[in-house]
């Protein structure tokens, strides 16, 4: 009962039909963040794109500049000197073939996984299991590399992944409710800022159509498009 009355005072405190400044987003969303763990503060950003369409996809990575307030577990496939370097680097699960029987058998102890060039013909086998949850190692993304060192200290500094769903909807966690207000709109003007340099060749017409903000429990508020979009 009473995460109900906490829900329906947040909803009452933010105005559906108004678009909020950045830093008056920030702070209404901090606000109302009153659940008893540090709630995260989401993104959801509409596009006007048809992600069925290869010319019409958006997906990357960035490091934010705060991080993200959460450390990823990192899983990295890779034999001798690299599996090493994946460790000393601070990999949480390392391996070739046994880290593959273990995915298989639904034993998925990572939130991002890298791999090495020549393994990728061991993970290839996995993608119906690592494809739907958005952990297929990607070289254009920066996940099949040699530079395991470089690739797990970047997960693990705060790098985010951003990939569009079917309905042109891009959504990524930007830190945590406890992060000041600062820096939680340095993070989000710079995811903003990668999502609109991702625009593919094929969006037409307007691509960020909206942007709204939310903590874990919140409610979403909506943000003034222009204050990204200035010029």
């Amino acid at each position: 009962m009473a995460k109900n009355k906490r829900l329906t005072a947040a909803r009452a405190a933010v105005d559906n039909a108004k678009q909020y400044g950045l830093d008056e987003a920030i702070a209404l969303v901090k606000n109302n963040a009153k659940a008893k763990f540090d709630e995260t503060v989401e993104i959801s950003m509409n596009l006007g794109i048809d992600p069925r369409h290869a010319d019409q996809m958006v997906r990357g990575l960035l490091s934010l500049p705060n991080g993200t307030g959460k450390t990823l577990r990192v899983g990295v496939f890779a034999r001798g000197p690299k599996a090493e370097e994946a460790k000393a680097a601070g990999a949480d699960v390392v391996g070739a073939e046994d880290l593959a029987e273990k995915v298989q058998a639904g034993e998925i102890a990572f939130d991002r996984c890298i791999a090495t060039p020549d393994m990728m013909a061991l993970v290839g086998r996995l993608g119906k299991i690592l494809g739907p949850r958005g952990l297929m190692p990607n070289p254009k993304l920066g996940t099949v590399t040699m530079d395991v060192k470089g690739a797990v200290s970047a997960a693990k500094s705060g790098q985010v992944e951003y990939r569009a769903e079917k309905a042109g909807i891009v959504h990524a966690g930007v830190g945590k409710a406890s992060f000041e207000g600062s820096k939680l709109a340095e993070n989000i003007r710079a995811f903003v800022d990668a999502v609109q340099k991702a625009r593919p060749t094929g969006a037409k017409g307007t691509y960020v159509k909206k942007i709204a903000l939310s903590s874990t429990m919140g409610p979403g508020v909506t943000v003034d498009v222009s204050a990204f979009t200035a010029g």
